[in-house]
């Protein structure tokens, strides 16, 4: 388990220049099957949304309504993208996102199950600020790009993002038999998604005493 841990830490600091990637290398989007692909290669690329779908896998099989709690996230995703394509972005985007590995993780590692109605709630909000940021990765690439490059782009993200949650719930439950919140394995994955937030946090914190100070972070 130790390997597995430290596996995920040394992936999530080598993974930060990946923010800013694309799946298409920079190319314009400009059909159905270019906004799918790059829908569905996004979340693998920024791992802040890859660690919160995780945890957000695994929190939902404590709820009872694994599907349902899942399925909350993934529409507040859904729209949060549509409303920053159209314009309708979200303020400081990424300090929530960074908020959001902290909660749900620190939920985790708790042990403690949350309810149905608090983890959709906590997941739709949530997941309307991962959306916004997703929406940006759309409008920088291609801003009119259309209907058809937009809808791929969605229906590759909820996809995509819907399968790892639920793949990330069965790895926990039956490969790992964590059944109950409890479970040192649940926690554990807590621990690691808590930590990817605290590093986040302090990092975006960092950049804001620098930018406050007039200095280059």
């Amino acid at each position: 388990m130790k390997r597995y841990l430290l596996a995920a830490v040394v992936f999530s600091m080598s993974a930060g220049p990946a923010f800013a990637h694309h799946p298409l290398g920079g190319m314009p989007m400009e059909t159905l099957s270019d906004g799918l692909l790059s829908g569905l290669g996004h979340p693998l690329l920024g791992f802040d949304h890859l660690f919160f779908v995780i945890a957000v896998g695994i929190a939902a099989l404590y709820t009872g309504r694994t599907k349902l709690a899942t399925a909350a996230y993934i529409g507040a995703m859904m729209l949060g993208c549509l409303l920053m394509s159209v314009g309708l972005g979200l303020p400081v985007k990424e300090f929530v996102i960074g908020i959001s590995l902290l909660v749900v993780g620190g939920i985790l590692l708790s042990g403690r199950a949350t309810s149905l109605a608090l983890a959709i709630g906590l997941f739709a909000v949530f997941g309307l600020f991962h959306g916004s940021a997703f929406g940006d990765t759309l409008a920088a690439q291609e801003a009119g790009a259309g209907v058809p490059v937009l809808v791929g782009y969605l229906v590759g993200l909820g996809l995509l993002q819907y399968g790892l949650a639920l793949l990330a719930g069965f790895v926990v439950h039956t490969l790992l038999k964590a059944t109950e919140a409890e479970h040192i394995h649940a926690r554990l994955a807590g621990a690691v998604v808590a930590g990817v937030g605290t590093f986040l946090m302090l990092e975006h914190i960092e950049g804001l005493v620098f930018n406050m100070l007039g200095l280059a972070a």
